[in-house]
């Protein structure tokens, strides 16, 4: 989808895709989604998962696997033209869509507003979150050590762009901002209610170890639904 991009094309197509951008209430939110990309180093397959849990119960409800092939290298700030495509072809696998899907990377808190959050939601046309593990791009102030706590993230203009959130005392926070269709508060909102007993909130954790073991063929591609009794990760 995006193999034959050069950086510099990259750079301007998420500018032009920045400009679809919406922050808006997704209004009721019942279900809550998960994505996140596994892979082997040096591989071109990428093995995609997207989970779906009831909110704000963090009830798994089904998953969809997916395989997908690309060469567009990883580098810092294009991280949607390597996931993304993956993840779309996940998405069509998907009978009933989410309310509002949190994916591993940024959202508007990116140095072109253009997180893979951002990206995905866009292009699927769908509420998004983006919940990262380290700080790409903006200045924050640490937020108190704090179950919960958070601290405003900022460019150089004080532009907000997201928040630090400390989900377990004495462990580093991660970092919020909306994707698309939803508000910088509403982000955080969701992502308080779905943390559970891990640094990861729920939705993006059990995506996590739903694609690699799918990597590890431990589980097949497809749409799966789970039974209330099945108790998974």
């Amino acid at each position: 989808m995006y193999d034959h991009y050069s950086f510099e094309e990259a750079t301007a197509y998420q500018i032009e895709l920045a400009k679809q951008l919406k922050f808006q209430s997704p209004g009721k939110i019942q279900t809550i989604a998960g994505a996140d990309i596994s892979f082997n180093k040096n591989s071109t397959t990428m093995y995609a998962g997207i989970v779906i849990l009831s909110y704000p119960e963090m009830v798994l409800k089904s998953f969809a696997l997916e395989t997908f092939e690309t060469n567009f290298p990883y580098k810092a700030g294009f991280l949607g033209f390597k996931e993304v495509p993956a993840l779309l072809k996940v998405w069509e696998l998907i009978p009933n869509k989410p309310d509002v899907v949190v994916l591993d990377g940024n959202g508007i808190l990116h140095p072109r507003r253009m997180g893979v959050a951002s990206h995905f939601g866009i292009l699927a046309n769908q509420s998004t979150i983006g919940c990262a593990k380290s700080l790409l791009h903006g200045k924050n102030h640490q937020p108190e050590n704090v179950r919960l706590s958070t601290a405003e993230i900022k460019n150089n203009t004080g532009e907000m762009l997201g928040f630090a959130l400390r989900t377990k005392i004495n462990c580093a926070p991660v970092y919020i901002s909306a994707g698309h269709l939803i508000t910088q508060e509403e982000s955080l909102h969701v992502i308080k209610t779905s943390v559970r007993n891990y640094r990861i909130p729920e939705p993006t954790r059990l995506a996590h170890n739903l694609v690699n073991d799918f990597r590890l063929g431990k589980i097949k591609a497809g749409f799966h639904e789970v039974a209330p009794s099945l108790t998974l990760f």
